[in-house]
C-alpha cells in the first residue's frame, strides 16, 4: 500500500469525525485563522514599528527594541497553535493536501517565516546589547522586518488559495 493510502486509512477515523462534525471543523479552522490573526498581527505591527524606529532617535529605538522583545512569546504561541490546527486540517484530507503544490508552497513559506523569526530574534538580541547606530545588526533587523511582513502576507495568501483550490 503506498504511503498516502496508508496515511489516509490510518487517519480515516479523524477525517470522518472532522468531515461530519461542523462544530469541530469550525473550531479547528477558527484556531488556525485566529492564531494567524493574533500572531501575524503582533508580528506585522511590531515589524512596522521597528521599520519606523530605524529613522528615530536612539531613545525611541531602545524603546521599540524593548517592546519588540516582548512580542516573540505571543507570536510563538500563535505559531504553535497554527501548526497544531494545521496538522489537524491536514489529517482531515491528507490525500488532497500532500499532492497539492499550493500546500507545499505554503509549508515552504511557513518554514521561511520560522527561519526569519530566528534571525530577527538574533538581531534583536544583538541590538538590545548594543543599540548604537554603527551596529551592523540594524541592517539585519531591517531586512528581517521587511521579510517578516512579506512572509506573513504570502503565507496568508497561500492559505486562501489552498482553501479555494
Amino acid at each position: 500500500m503506498p504511503i498516502i493510502e496508508t496515511l489516509e486509512a490510518t487517519l480515516k477515523p479523524w477525517a470522518d469525525f472532522y468531515g461530519h462534525n461542523k462544530m469541530v471543523a469550525a473550531a479547528v479552522e477558527f484556531v488556525h485563522v485566529g492564531s494567524l490573526l493574533v500572531g501575524g498581527g503582533f508580528a506585522v505591527a511590531s515589524d512596522r514599528a521597528a521599520l519606523r524606529a530605524l529613522k528615530a532617535p536612539l531613545e525611541s529605538q531602545k524603546f521599540v527594541l524593548k517592546e519588540f522583545t516582548t512580542v516573540h512569546r505571543p507570536v510563538l504561541i500563535a505559531l504553535t497553535l497554527m501548526v497544531i490546527s494545521g496538522l489537524l486540517m491536514l489529517a482531515s484530507d491528507i490525500g488532497t493536501f500532500l499532492v497539492s503544490p499550493v500546500y507545499w508552497t505554503k509549508m515552504t513559506l511557513v518554514t521561511l517565516l520560522l527561519a526569519n523569526g530566528y534571525f530577527i530574534k538574533r538581531a534583536d538580541e544583538k541590538l538590545n546589547a548594543d543599540p548604537s547606530p554603527g551596529n551592523r545588526a540594524w541592517k539585519q533587523f531591517k531586512f528581517s522586518s521587511i521579510a517578516s511582513i512579506t512572509l506573513w502576507l504570502c503565507t496568508t495568501l497561500a492559505g486562501v488559495i489552498l482553501l479555494n483550490s
